[in-house]
């Protein structure tokens, strides 16, 4: 056994592979300390419970997924951005078949509270991003917006139809991208 101590970030990469090769209910306390080679003590200086590794991994688990490229390139326009998110989607459900559906119908019921805060920070920050892309987007027509159609409703417009999608695992983006451009070009 390792009886150097272990970094969050090494705990949580454990636990997503762990997710990824045995599933949700792979990740416990004893489990993660095997697969990192420590003590459950040592997971214990890092997570109060299971439920605060769990929380913690689902955060791990959006962030691996949506992670921002070492280029801007996904984010020069909406078309690329919106394009870059359904990518990502098809990610993560290959890498962790069933996690959208099995977080959105809360499958770890006393994780809830903190769980569901995680997601939305993570949310919260695509969402950001896509804005921010329809903001600058230099090709969008300069009457798409008015007062009563802003770009932050269309982000999240788009949005909304991401999370659908995430939910009916349709990772097709050719309908939401035609929608954008009979919209905005």
């Amino acid at each position: 056994m390792n009886t150097v101590a272990t970094s969050k970030e090494e705990i949580l990469k454990a636990s997503r592979e762990l997710v990824r090769t045995q599933g949700w209910p792979a990740v416990s306390i004893r489990s993660v300390a095997a697969a990192c080679g420590v003590s459950v003590g040592c997971i214990y200086n890092y997570y109060d419970s299971k439920a605060e590794l769990v929380s913690a991994t689902v955060e791990s688990v959006w962030r691996e997924i949506f992670h921002r490229p070492g280029d801007d390139a996904a984010f020069r326009d909406t078309l690329a951005c919106v394009t870059w998110m359904y990518e990502r989607m098809a990610y993560g459900h290959a890498q962790y078949p069933g996690f959208f559906t099995l977080h959105a119908l809360g499958f770890v019921q006393e994780e809830k509270p903190d769980g569901r805060r995680r997601m939305r920070e993570v949310w919260q920050h695509m969402l950001d991003a896509l804005r921010a892309v329809l903001q600058r987007d230099e090709h969008i027509r300069a009457d798409a917006f008015t007062s009563e159609f802003t770009a932050e409703q269309l982000a999240d417009v788009l949005f909304s139809l991401m999370l659908s999608a995430l939910l009916r695992e349709d990772f097709d983006p050719r309908a939401v991208l035609e929608v954008v451009r009979r919209t905005l070009y």
